[in-house]
């Protein structure tokens, strides 16, 4: 049992690493429905953007069966810094990369990937070893299957790595709902169906006591 204590996210101290989210490797993802898959990796974008968080956006070997960056991810993030490594498999390994994650001033890095045993393992092993706190989203991760994923998993966090979904990311950044009540509603409503429809019933009872 791990006597560690409690750290929570920090929207001060914190940048977002999207590693090789690639069109080519995104049909490698098994261990999730691959549209729910896709709506957490959009829904972490859409959480950088609402707390403002510096992103930064890495592929690897792109002009071969990788493929491009997913195209949603480059959008959103225009001036963002974008890594296109040309052969490197550790995203760590990549000077560029390293210098922009460093350059952030952030001690906290929330890193999610494809696939999770390579691509987002090895650079959460290095940045810990390293003295960052890294927080892994897991749920806009994603491998071949269950165990691999699972391997990955158990890696990281013996090494010091949280696991993270991106709701609970995005809550443990919030702090309170009395912060935002509106904007984290609407970023929570966009990615869970269920929960647009709490906040139209919240809506509409907020509108009827006016």
């Amino acid at each position: 049992m791990s006597n560690k204590p409690y750290t929570r996210l920090d929207k001060d101290n914190a940048a977002v690493l999207l590693v090789d989210h690639q069109t080519g490797l995104l049909s490698l993802v098994r261990d999730i429905d691959p549209d729910k898959f896709k709506n957490n990796v959009l829904a972490l974008a859409d959480m950088a953007e609402y707390f403002k968080l510096p992103t930064i956006l890495t592929t690897s070997f792109e002009n071969g069966p990788n493929g491009p960056l997913v195209p949603e991810l480059k959008e959103k993030f225009p001036t963002a810094p974008y890594i296109a490594r040309p052969g490197q498999i550790n995203a760590w390994d990549n000077e560029d990369f390293v210098k922009a994650v460093k350059a952030t001033g952030k001690k906290q890095l929330i890193v999610a990937g494809v696939v999770t045993e390579v691509c987002v393992s090895f650079p959460v092993l290095s940045a810990l070893a390293e003295g960052f706190e890294v927080f892994v989203i897991a749920d806009a991760s994603g491998t071949f299957n269950s165990m691999t994923q699972q391997a990955a998993w158990s890696r990281m966090e013996q090494a010091g790595a949280q696991l993270m979904t991106w709701f609970g990311a995005a809550c443990e950044l919030h702090r309170d709902w009395r912060n935002d009540i509106e904007g984290l509603g609407t970023l929570f409503s966009n990615h869970i169906p269920d929960y647009r429809n709490l906040i139209n019933s919240y809506n509409t009872l907020t509108a009827a006591k006016k």
